[in-house]
């Protein structure tokens, strides 16, 4: 069974393309800033390449794009428990007439935490926690209301993977790397619930 999607939603899905590296441009080269601008594109993590290249014309983040690749390489592991949390706290979520069914529209919502984690990723490679489009983000909230998707239920997986994503890490990391998690979050408080 496959989900049909409306015209509004096949519309405003390429819209909601939350990253920006906008203000990026005072911190960093455009050949920086290509680099991340390429792996969003292609709606991927960071590659071994990617890092290797961005550590070789900013040395200064080395530390900063190791963390992000011990996220990205964790990642299904992250995402597992975003995802055994939401289940947890909303246990009929996936049943018949609930909001996560049929089992597309679970999987489609586990994704989006792959692909928070991955935007996150980036703010935490480039050290910068403002990674967001605004416009990207209302865009994602009109989808999300077209689409009916459960945003309490996303704001707990993605609570749910800033915890896990923050063990792996001292307590001065933490403080940290929280700011990437804690500025998508906000992002997503400012969805309506309707």
């Amino acid at each position: 069974m496959t989900m049909q999607l409306s015209e509004r939603a096949k519309q405003l899905i390429p819209k909601a393309r939350i990253v920006s590296f906008a203000t990026w441009k005072n911190l960093y080269s455009d050949e920086v800033i290509a680099i991340f601008q390429e792996a969003d594109n292609q709606s991927r993590y960071l590659t071994d390449e990617d890092l290797e290249r961005i550590k070789n014309l900013e040395p200064n983040l080395s530390l900063m794009l190791e963390k992000a690749r011990l996220l990205r390489d964790q990642a299904p592991n992250l995402v597992a428990d975003a995802r055994k949390k939401v289940l947890a706290e909303f246990p009929n979520i996936t049943e018949p007439g609930n909001d996560l069914y049929p089992p597309e529209r679970a999987e489609a919502c586990w994704r989006d935490f792959w692909q928070f984690l991955r935007c996150i990723t980036y703010g935490i490679a480039g050290n910068s926690h403002q990674f967001t489009s605004q416009e990207g983000l209302k865009n994602m909230e009109l989808l999300y209301q077209e689409l009916r998707v459960p945003v309490s239920a996303m704001l707990c997986g993605l609570e749910q993977l800033k915890k896990v994503s923050l063990q792996q890490f001292n307590a001065e990391d933490r403080d940290l790397l929280s700011l990437s998690f804690d500025h998508l979050i906000t992002g997503l408080k400012q969805f309506s619930q309707a």
